[in-house]
């Protein structure tokens, strides 16, 4: 990984005074936070304060006073900068040996030790559910059970689990989501219900150009020690015939808010649409256009947005060329993966480049694949509400 952050382009999306939808804010995203060492940092692409959250804020809320893990009853996106060994300025500073747990003055964040913050996170603990996305170079995921080395494209669900980050050997960009939970009076976060576990069939045949998504689910099932609930693939995977190559991999629910610490939430119904108070976490694969544009008929796309609960967001007609366009009372946050794809709005087109970020404030949109190439996108989906 370089010495240096890497800047992020994001788009930020709303609706003008027709109900149109329209760009916001679009380029490098301007909160950057630069550590003592270069190249160790955060970038905050969207924070809130509340949940459900606006879709119409007129402020630009990447750039509010960002907290760790977020602010209390919303929380943020961000992306972390970590360094490799061989990428830090000077001495690298040492490991601090392993302590008892100390919470931060807030008690919304807990440490033990273990690391140096620049190229080891400490071990911690965050009052949050995190959905972590690694973007460039690896990690290591150190629990108490369990270690394992992530890299681009996996995704680790945090329910509020000790853990430590070793980016130590080549360095690491992840996207995370921090949503705020509450812990038990006493801090301690456990595993509230235990419903079974999701894993994926290891028969399943993907569509023609899916790769199967990793999902790490931890948490922590007694107080001061994390576990490994799942290291496994999507479980639910949703294709559509009249698009060959399309798939969503379903990932987490959110039900309410504050968030629960539970082991699993894909037996919940949510796909597109999140619960009240909620978000729906799912991963899309894009096949090109070229696949199946000019075949699909109202019927078909009538068929699909049925398949995922959600015929009432589908704005059939809309857009020419653009027959899955989608209008929905959500804040969906995109992260390009793998590939490119073009967001459709009502007033412009923006390609979006792997590693590039798009924040959804509602509107009616659709996505196009022009390449020749698979796209993939995380998407999570927040309800929301017109102040």
């Amino acid at each position: 990984m370089a010495k240096h952050m890497k800047p992020i382009r994001r788009v930020i999306t709303g609706t003008d005074q027709q109900g149109k939808s329209i760009v916001n804010w679009e380029g490098i995203a301007p909160a950057v936070h630069e550590s003592s060492f270069p190249g160790r940092g955060v970038t905050d692409f969207w924070v809130w304060n509340k949940s459900p959250q606006p879709l119409n804020g007129v402020d630009d809320a990447g750039l509010w006073p960002d907290e760790f893990p977020g602010p209390r009853g919303g929380g943020h996106l961000r992306t972390v900068h970590w360094l490799a060994n061989d990428a830090v300025d000077g001495p690298i500073p040492p490991l601090v040996k392993p302590h008892a747990p100390i919470p931060a003055a807030d008690k919304r964040t807990w440490d033990r030790g273990g690391g140096n913050n620049v190229t080891v996170s400490d071990t911690h603990k965050t009052e949050s559910v995190d959905f972590g996305i690694v973007m460039e170079g690896e990690r290591g995921l150190i629990l108490d059970d369990y270690e394992t080395v992530i890299k681009p494209g996996d995704i680790v669900i945090q329910v509020g689990a000790w853990h430590l980050w070793d980016s130590s050997r080549i360095g690491c960009l992840m996207a995370f989501e921090m949503i705020s939970t509450k812990f038990d009076a006493a801090g301690h976060g456990i595993q509230e219900t235990d419903p079974p576990v999701m894993l994926a069939n290891p028969q399943q045949v993907l569509p023609e150009g899916v790769k199967p998504q990793r999902r790490i689910i931890t948490i922590d099932k007694v107080p001061g020690k994390s576990t490994l609930v799942a290291d496994s693939f999507s479980p639910v995977v949703i294709a559509d015939p009249a698009r060959p190559g399309f798939a969503i991999q379903r990932m987490w629910v959110i039900d309410s808010h504050p968030a629960k610490i539970v082991p699993e939430t894909l037996h919940l119904p949510n796909i597109l649409i999140p619960p009240k108070q909620g978000t729906v976490l799912n991963v899309f694969t894009f096949p090109p256009d070229s696949n199946w544009q000019g075949k699909v008929d109202k019927q078909a796309v009538e068929a699909f947005y049925k398949s995922v609960d959600a015929p009432h967001i589908s704005t059939f007609g809309s857009m020419a060329n653009h027959p899955y366009s989608q209008n929905s009372n959500t804040v969906d946050f995109c992260l390009v993966t793998e590939g490119e794809i073009t967001l459709i709005l009502d007033t412009k087109e923006i390609k979006l480049l792997k590693g590039e970020i798009a924040v959804i404030r509602g509107g009616n949109h659709a996505w196009c694949n022009r390449s020749n190439y698979p796209a993939v996108v995380s998407i999570s989906s927040h309800d929301s509400f017109t102040e």
